[in-house]
């Protein structure tokens, strides 16, 4: 019995990672600064999030929310964002989860 547990446990533990892993998105400095460049450049209009959607890591934003392609091909990501409250948010498109928040 307690070999099961502890086998459980560790595929709990490696799989539970792996997602930690996938959810995981980094964008270095260098990154944000190509990014808050491409977006001043396209003169996007900040949106208003539906009242129970929270913008933070990890949410999803429903599909009412038009989310804008990232088009800056040096960055070699497919995210696209939307801006909200003068940050500028970045979305798995496949999934619509928010991945990383950039703060202008």
């Amino acid at each position: 019995m307690k070999t099961r547990l502890t086998t459980a446990f560790a595929a709990f533990l490696l799989f539970g990672g792996a997602a930690y892993a996938q959810t995981t998105v980094v964008v270095s400095p260098e990154q944000e600064t190509v990014i808050r460049e491409y977006v001043v450049q396209q003169e996007v209009q900040p949106i208003t999030p539906p009242a129970d959607v929270t913008i933070e890591v990890g949410s999803t934003l429903p599909e009412t929310v038009e989310l804008r392609p990232l088009e800056a091909p040096e960055l070699q990501v497919e995210y696209q964002y939307v801006v909200v409250d003068g940050r500028t948010v970045l979305v798995e498109p496949e999934t619509r989860r928010i991945v990383h928040i950039i703060n202008q």
